[in-house]
């Protein structure tokens, strides 16, 4: 490589690996590269380059550059050129900082050490002649260049001062030229800076625009001055001279700097934001902040450089030569000082709108609609407030910022390519993502005109009229509105896929069903496929500027309209095979999601107008059954009231007529205009205007008939008495007809009641309780009366005869008095006690009956038992018997008879009858097996068995014993089966001894 044979290169070197850690490999990389040496090889060969510059970047390595690096935070390692009469530059001096450092500390050394060195009188003295001066130069110049690009990585404006300052044996010629200019008058430098700082032109800064030109001039001025100083002067001509060149030098160095400083200002001044967006960029609120806050902070440097000892140097010298740069440096002044008011304005006054925006930014995107307002009202206060900020161009370009920055967050919020990429799968929740993007920046343009409308109405109220908005609104919301179409198109498709989807497990009914079903099924698989197609485009679909979604979309639609109109064909198809209105409606129902298309709406109306045709004349066989079977009264008499009937079948023709016009309303907007749905609904209104005349009617005749009903009620007597002594409630069937017809009254409603209607409907829960209490004590009363025995009747005479009072009573008594149920509370009781004596007896007789099913003799084996009757059946029959003589006690204390009164004793007779008849028919059971036991011809085994049997002590024995024979052992069980009538208790105690 060139230079590596250089000491000093090697130098370089070991320092450059030792401070940046590198590994040889990588240096020896660097100097691989060519391109990376030439700043290094340019060092080292040029004396005049006094610093070289090393800094490492992650991705390219450590990197060499001649000037100080911008934008590098890393560690930068400067090797400086120290002159010097003995060295020539051989010494070379290291130097660590921070990148961002680089600059300020370049300045630092080139002001602190170089030039002092080079600035001392007894280090100069050695040099060559020349020598020093040149060096010094130099340095200034690399000091005043390094200053510039400091201040211009940092975003500020750096005056240079002329380089003539730096050199104090012309800043002596100038005072002592300048004294003998003007007579030996001395001028106070900071009298005139002051001044300078104070005096401000309100002359606009003009930029020269031909340098050579404005040079010729200059140098004839200064030709001119030189002139007359030279005609004035009266010292020795050499010295004088010598004096006029240095002032003339420092002097068109001033004037130079001062129009270097009129053009960097002049530069500066001049930049205008909106420029960005006149040239289609994009900015956001925050960059136009920033510019602000820039414009301010640079502003201010500017002025406090003119305001330092270098500025009020150059303005003395200017006005002490009395240059006509002096006039355009307080010009300069004066519009640095108007460019501060301007920036400390309306950095103020963007503050607030920068708040709010700051706080917009952090919220969730749901919440954003809500702010809108909020936002343009600040934008709002910005135009009332700020005395520089009140421009139309400012204001639109602010405005267009606050729109790319939500449009820069709905696409943030926003999926990207998936916003077209979940067609596939489910497109529900990015519709609703959309959707309510679209809603947020609708409500911006909303906030807008409400704000805008806000300052027309105070441009007109106020004494002092607000500047309205007087630019035009697509100015403001261009690139919005751009980004809304295209949303408004990503909504398009995601509604017409979500309504294809709907498609799939669509079902036709009717002659063509398969055939319908199959055609909707064909379109919806062809929709997958463009769905697919347009969902695998790689663009992001809400980049505006990006038009390969619209070549996509384009396809789309075209391939959707005629998947549409194959879809109307099938539609219109199954239109025809409906029957009946209803049925069309419902298949309408089943495509409203498909008839808001365009095409749609043009193909459709023929076969929707037949539908029309059919609604007429479903209400006309509406009015005709109306007429036809309104006078046929007696199909409507089978479960319910007459005038309930008809009004429910007015119900159901009413209902009817509703649904018919349901049925249309459904197709209306779709249908051929407005005559139609005229037609419609004024042949609907007269067939419900002719239902209701109906109804009002039949409600009229049945609120006649229900006072005339309740009127007869109301007066009739509770109970009547039919011969011989059947009781019955007094027109029972008239009541529960008018109880009926209440009922339905209530539910219907509508219905007038008249007073004895509202009479008898208010005491009607009085009425249904004593027509209950009245039912059941009826019902008691013929129980008692009709189910008495002969026996019983004597014991119950006298309740009789009572009960029979209490009906006289309440036979006079009619359904709205009081008391029915205390007075009916006695036949309650009566029939109570008759009712469970009765039951008694009725257990009395089938026990007594019962005992005709008991066997007293039973066999065993082949023999009858040895021990004669049954031990089981003994005790069975002596149970029965005291529950018998229990039964005969309760029915005394129910009848309340006395016990020796005739009418008990016969009582009991009846019942002993009843008891001996029951043992009579047991011992004849008994008796029955005894003589069909001992017939030949329909036993079988023998009635007694006996057997003989060998005993040790006893020899031989019969088994069982007939010591007596047989006839005495049959004797013995007949008189053991006559015995079993002793077992029950005598009843009857009017008669002696026992059953037996």
């Amino acid at each position: 490589m060139e230079g590596t044979d250089d000491k000093r290169f090697e130098l370089v070197r070991i320092l450059v690996q030792r401070s940046f850690r590198l590994d040889p490999a990588k240096w020896l990389e660097f100097l691989s590269e060519n391109t990376k040496m030439v700043p290094v090889n340019k060092f080292m060969s040029g004396p005049d380059i006094l610093h070289l510059f090393f800094y490492l970047e992650p991705d390219s390595g450590i990197q060499a550059s001649l000037s100080p690096p911008s934008g590098v935070r890393s560690k930068v390692l400067c090797v400086s050129r120290i002159l010097g009469k003995e060295n020539s530059g051989e010494i070379l001096k290291m130097q660590e900082f921070s990148g961002e450092e680089a600059l300020r500390s370049l300045v630092g050394l080139t002001q602190e050490v170089t030039c002092p060195l080079l600035s001392r009188a007894e280090d100069s003295s050695r040099w060559a002649v020349g020598v020093a001066q040149e060096a010094l130069k130099l340095m200034e110049r690399q000091k005043s260049s390094a200053q510039v690009i400091e201040a211009q990585v940092g975003g500020l404006t750096f005056l240079p001062p002329p380089e003539a300052l730096c050199q104090q044996e012309d800043l002596d010629s100038f005072h002592q030229g300048s004294s003998l200019d003007h007579g030996g008058v001395k001028h106070d430098d900071e009298d005139g800076s002051n001044e300078l700082l104070q005096e401000h032109s309100p002359h606009n800064l003009h930029l020269p625009n031909d340098n050579n030109a404005d040079a010729s001039s200059r140098d004839s001025a200064v030709d001119d001055r030189s002139h007359l100083r030279d005609n004035g002067c009266q010292k020795d001509q050499n010295e004088q001279k010598t004096s006029v060149s240095h002032v003339s030098h420092l002097l068109h160095a001033c004037e130079e700097t001062v129009v270097e400083w009129v053009e960097l200002v002049s530069d500066f001044l001049q930049q205008d934001w909106s420029g960005l967006v006149l040239d289609q960029l994009k900015p956001v609120p925050s960059e136009e902040f920033s510019f602000w806050k820039n414009r301010l902070k640079n502003l201010l440097f500017i002025q406090n450089q003119l305001m330092s000892p270098e500025a009020h140097q150059v303005a003395s010298i200017l006005q002490a030569d009395d240059s006509v740069y002096w006039t355009a440096l307080q010009d300069l002044q004066s519009h640095v000082l108007e460019g501060v008011r301007e920036a400390e304005d309306i950095v103020m006054n963007l503050t607030p709108v920068q708040q709010k925006l700051s706080e917009v930014m952090e919220m969730d995107f749901h919440q954003l609609r809500n702010n809108m307002a909020a936002v343009m009202e600040e934008v709002h206060l910005l135009w009332t407030r700020s005395d520089f900020y009140c421009q139309p161009r400012r204001m639109v370009v602010l405005l267009q910022e606050i729109c790319n920055l939500f449009i820069h967050l709905s696409r943030k919020f926003l999926p990207g390519q998936e916003v077209i990429g979940v067609l596939v799968s489910e497109p529900g929740p990015v519709l609703e993502d959309v959707r309510l993007v679209i809603q947020t920046l609708q409500a911006l343009k909303s906030a807008y005109s409400q704000q805008e409308a806000q300052l027309e109405l105070q441009d007109q109220d106020q004494v002092t009229p607000t500047e309205s908005w007087t630019f035009l609104s697509h100015l403001v919301f261009f690139h919005l509105d751009i980004f809304l179409r295209r949303l408004l198109n990503i909504q398009e498709v995601h509604c017409v896929t979500l309504q294809f989807y709907q498609l799939d497990q669509m079902v036709l009914t009717g002659v063509s069903s398969t055939l319908l079903t199959d055609g909707v099924q064909q379109v919806y698989q062809a929709f997958l496929v463009q769905v697919r197609q347009l969902s695998s485009c790689s663009c992001d679909p809400t980049d505006p500027e990006d038009q390969t979604f619209e070549q996509y979309l384009d396809q789309f639609q075209a391939q959707v309209s005629d998947l549409e109109t194959r879809l109307v064909s099938v539609l219109s198809k199954a239109l025809e095979d409906c029957r009946d209105v209803p049925s069309a409606a419902k298949l309408v129902k089943m495509f409203w999601f498909f008839l808001d298309r365009p095409l749609v709406q043009d193909q459709l109306p023929p076969y929707l107008n037949r539908l029309v045709e059919q609604v007429l004349m479903d209400l006309h066989h509406t009015e005709l059954e109306f007429y036809s079977e309104r006078e046929k009264p007696e199909r409507f008499f089978r479960f319910r009231p007459a005038a309930a009937a008809r009004l429910c079948w007015n119900r159901l023709l009413r209902r009817r007529t509703e649904e018919t016009l349901r049925s249309f309303r459904t197709i209306q907007n779709l249908c051929g205009g407005v005559a139609f749905s005229q037609l419609v609904l004024k042949r609907s209104e007269q067939i419900v205007d002719l239902l209701q005349d109906f109804r009002s009617s039949v409600r009229s005749d049945w609120s006649s008939e229900l006072e005339s009903q309740c009127g007869v009620i109301l007066n009739h007597s509770l109970i009547q008495i039919s011969p011989p002594a059947h009781l019955e409630v007094a027109g029972r069937h008239q009541l529960e007809a008018i109880l009926q017809e209440l009922r339905y009254v209530n539910r219907e409603g509508g219905v007038t009641l008249h007073p004895n209607t509202d009479r008898f409907l208010n005491a009607r829960d009085n009425i249904i309780q004593t027509y209950l209490s009245l039912h059941q004590m009826v019902s008691c009363y013929n129980q008692v009366v009709g189910g008495d025995i002969e026996a019983e009747l004597p014991l119950i005479q006298k309740q009789l005869q009572e009960l029979k009072e209490n009906l006289s009573e309440l036979e006079k008594k009619t359904w709205i008095c009081e008391g029915v149920q205390q007075e009916s509370q006695q036949v309650l009781i009566v029939h109570s006690n008759i009712r469970e004596a009765r039951a008694n007896m009725d257990t009395m007789r089938r026990i007594a009956q019962g005992w005709v099913e008991l066997d007293l003799l039973q066999r065993s084996g082949d023999s009858l038992l040895e021990g004669g009757i049954k031990d089981q059946t003994c005790r069975g029959i002596k149970a029965d018997g005291e529950q018998l003589l229990r039964l005969t006690q309760v029915n005394r204390s129910l009848y309340s008879a006395d016990e020796s009164s005739e009418t008990w004793t016969r009582y009991l007779d009846y019942v002993d009858d009843q008891v001996q008849d029951g043992l009579l028919q047991l011992l004849l059971r008994a008796l029955h097996f005894l003589t069909d036991s001992m017939n030949p011809q329909t036993c079988g085994p023998a009635l007694l068995a006996v057997s003989l049997q060998l005993q040790e002590t006893a020899g031989l024995v019969f088994e069982p014993t007939i010591d007596d024979g047989p006839v005495e052992f049959l004797k013995a069980t007949m008189r053991d089966v006559y015995g079993a009538a002793a077992l029950v208790p005598r009843i009857s105690a009017s008669r002696d001894g026992n059953y037996q």
